[in-house]
């Protein structure tokens, strides 16, 4: 699930600080398990079909590896990596109430702080902070924020995709306007009227 990256937490509507629906993990150790999410403005599920498609893809990536989830939302997407055994998964989220769901459902699933832990924050001054590389990264940002292009920079400039690491990429059905280094080649691609997914691996 997604926001509205540049408006602050003060400024959204929280309609209840209680959960008010849930995201359900398809497969893996947590199998069936489903994560109480809030209802905060803004946020955007993904759907159990795409994130059954998204793991179909990623299969072969997502055992043993260090997860970045980028724009967390609900942590939907690395909670789902972390039930098909990745090693562990950051997570970066701007809203506050948001972040703290994601932290209360990493205590739900009795994970580690070295398996899981939540940054709340702009995600654009977050990715400056990390200083490790990850095998497996979800970048779903909030649509028409025109995030991806800065958020792709910085990942290239701290060298945060591994070598033969993955990167998943969503975003609007017409497209971003993103481009990726000439070391990152297209392995799987989805397009619809409403999304646009891609998987990347980085070659060099």
């Amino acid at each position: 699930m997604k926001r509205d990256e540049k408006r602050s937490s003060k400024s959204r509507v929280v309609r209840s600080s209680k959960p008010s629906g849930t995201v359900r993990i398809i497969s893996g150790r947590f199998r069936g398990r489903k994560l109480p999410v809030l209802d905060i403005q803004g946020l955007r599920p993904t759907t159990d079909k795409n994130r059954e498609m998204l793991f179909s893809w990623l299969m072969p990536y997502t055992i043993d590896a260090r997860c970045l989830d980028a724009f967390a939302g609900s942590g939907g997407l690395g909670f789902e990596a972390l039930s098909r055994y990745a090693k562990s998964c950051t997570f970066i989220e701007l809203d506050k109430y948001a972040a703290k769901n994601v932290a209360d459902n990493i205590q739900l699933l009795d994970l580690s702080v070295e398996q899981a832990k939540i940054i709340q924050g702009n995600s654009l001054d977050k990715l400056n902070i990390l200083d490790q590389s990850y095998e497996l990264i979800f970048l779903d940002p909030p649509f028409n924020q025109n995030l991806l292009p800065q958020t792709i920079v910085r990942i290239v400039e701290k060298s945060l995709l591994a070598v033969d690491g993955v990167i998943y990429i969503e975003c609007e059905g017409q497209g971003a306007g993103y481009s990726v280094p000439e070391n990152w080649q297209l392995i799987k691609e989805k397009r619809s009227a409403q999304i646009l997914a891609r998987v990347y691996q980085r070659t060099s």
